[in-house]
């Protein structure tokens, strides 16, 4: 009679024992899939990310704006060493940006980072508040 309850009782375990085997395993496979997927996805962001830096300095070799901007950011930088009229002109013309709507503000951020490709920069004006 402990024969004939040991068999079942040893089949019971064994069937368990597998069933923990099986769901370990697919637990550790999801594991894989879901690194696997994370990873392929960090990969296309980084070469994504790659890629615009690279079209980007391709698109800025025939462009003027880079020259443009450069140009418009330096004349606060020239008047500000050109006296008390300069600086005067300056401070109104900051004060004048300042009472801009916020998404005048923001369009003018966007620009200059998309045209100097500095996806920061662009960040940071995008966090602002």
């Amino acid at each position: 009679m402990l024969q004939a309850l040991i068999g079942p009782i040893a089949n019971l375990a064994s069937t368990f024992m597998e069933g923990r085997q099986q769901k370990s395993a697919a637990k550790a496979e999801l594991q894989l899939t879901k690194t696997k997927a994370e990873s392929e996805l960090l990969h296309r962001k980084i070469t994504g990310d790659i890629d615009w830096d690279v079209e980007m300095a391709k698109a800025s070799v025939t462009s003027w704006k880079d020259e443009w901007l450069t140009l418009l950011f330096s004349i606060p930088l020239v008047l500000a060493f050109c006296g008390e009229w300069g600086r005067e002109i300056v401070f109104e013309g900051f004060k004048a940006l300042e009472q801009m709507p916020q998404f005048y503000q923001y369009t003018l951020g966007v620009i200059v980072s998309a045209s100097f490709a500095t996806r920061s920069a662009a960040k940071f004006f995008g966090q602002k508040k």
